[in-house]
């Protein structure tokens, strides 16, 4: 079977690295990749079609006789590109443009949810700074800053500002409405600020049925203790002990199942990858968002655990025949470390060499995904602000944590960061260290 994986982040080089190893593959096609995708060989080959590409993929695809397409990464599926794609008689892992809207409006799947009795925090959708900054105020009033301002659209994970006090509130909304984030900030959302553990969990549907994948934990913030500006995600793990089984039940039964039946009776059949993210309050879990696709950095630690084959679980998806699988998963915790260039998430220099790369892959239980980073000339360059995953898996947090920093400190270029504390929440849990 030949696959054509759209992307060329980490979460692409995860899944590029579990779908070549799938016994059903004759062939992979990442476009347009990145320097860890092009060393993956084999069956494996980067083509230079943007992303952005949609009729140049689609032609790409008919003429190699692609039997599958993965569309990795939000911006082109809430673009469309699975309708491109279905439209060329390319199957592809959805969603369709129209069922994205799970993640392309957080507006829009607030007021889902308020409407289907699923637990998320208050909140009102404004298009007019005004009545935004007069109710982020009342907010302040009631609840106690700080309040959470969000652009509405597609912000590269970056659409979240906390605001602490009022002036912050009233920054926040303008730099939104003045076109800090482009047209994903047109409208926004202003909600009160939940207080508790936050988790990611991911499921996979096929429209009719749902299966549950696996949970994880994020770290948004850019800098040790969870400070700095939020980003797209500086390291992970999975499994998250916040995530009982019992939990796990509940994000299945109160929270996605739902949300999926309630898309179904607007005419949103929903097919793919569901992300939930939750907020873990002393008054129980509620929702913080859904995505419609796998995490990022949040892939590079569960594909590492999954034993079933990635490939049959997504043609499934495609399919309609998820009620006959049931993933299973690695007992190994695996955690992953960020490394980024100086300065991000804002401005930051690109086309520094990377070394230690090969130093870093050779310590038993690491696997390095590359994010942002470019091949030339058998050096490794990075080009983007995220740029590599160490990824490593072990017995525990701590084994992992351990062995994923050893591998941390062989790699270098000029200016990179990274943080130091990756797993600090799993760790205070009594029994992980």
């Amino acid at each position: 079977m030949k696959v054509l994986l759209v992307g060329s982040g980490g979460r692409e080089h995860a899944l590029a690295a579990s779908l070549a190893a799938s016994p059903l593959l004759t062939g992979l096609y990442c476009a347009p990749g990145n320097g860890g995708m092009a060393g993956l060989g084999g069956k494996t080959q980067c083509v230079a079609i943007p992303a952005t590409d949609f009729a140049g993929l689609a032609n790409f695809a008919c003429k190699t006789g692609i039997d599958f397409a993965v569309i990795a990464a939000d911006a082109q599926l809430v673009g469309g590109l699975w309708d491109v794609l279905e439209d060329a008689g390319i199957k592809s892992l959805g969603p369709s443009r129209a069922a994205a809207v799970l993640e392309g409006s957080k507006g829009f799947i607030k007021d889902l949810c308020m409407d289907a009795g699923i637990p998320t925090a208050a909140y009102r959708r404004f298009r007019t700074p005004e009545f935004a900054k007069s109710y982020a105020r009342t907010l302040g009033q009631t609840g106690g800053y700080p309040v959470v301002i969000k652009a509405d659209g597609l912000a590269a994970g970056k659409g979240v500002i906390i605001a602490q006090n009022e002036k912050e509130a009233d920054d926040a909304i303008a730099f939104m409405f003045d076109g800090g984030f482009g047209e994903s900030g047109a409208e926004i959302v202003v909600e009160e600020f939940m207080v508790g553990e936050e988790a990611s969990f991911f499921a996979l549907s096929d429209g009719t049925n749902v299966v549950k994948l696996a949970g994880a934990q994020d770290h948004k913030r850019a800098f040790d203790g969870d400070t700095g500006p939020n980003t797209g995600g500086m390291g992970a793990y999975s499994p998250a002990p916040v995530l009982t089984a019992a939990l796990e039940d509940v994000a299945m039964t109160q929270f996605i199942r739902p949300t999926i039946a309630a898309m179904a009776k607007r005419g949103l059949n929903y097919m793919g990858v569901v992300y939930l993210g939750l907020m873990i309050t002393k008054d129980g879990p509620k929702l913080v968002e859904y995505n419609c696709r796998f995490g990022d950095p949040e892939a590079q630690v569960l594909l590492p655990r999954l034993k079933t084959d990635l490939l049959t679980l997504l043609l499934a998806a495609r399919n309609g025949t998820l009620k006959t699988l049931e993933p299973a998963w690695r007992d190994d915790v695996a955690l992953t470390v960020v490394m980024a260039s100086g300065g991000y998430p804002g401005a930051y220099e690109k086309g520094a060499e990377i070394t230690g790369l090969d130093e870093a892959a050779a310590l038993p239980g690491v696997a390095i995904f590359h994010a942002g980073t470019e091949r030339r000339d058998g050096k490794t360059f990075a080009v983007g602000g995220r740029v590599l995953d160490v990824t490593a898996t072990g017995r525990s947090v701590a084994e992992a944590r351990d062995r994923a920093y050893a591998a941390v400190a062989k790699i270098h270029w000029p200016g990179c960061f990274h943080r130091t504390d990756i797993g600090w929440r799993a760790l205070s849990r009594k029994g992980n260290a």
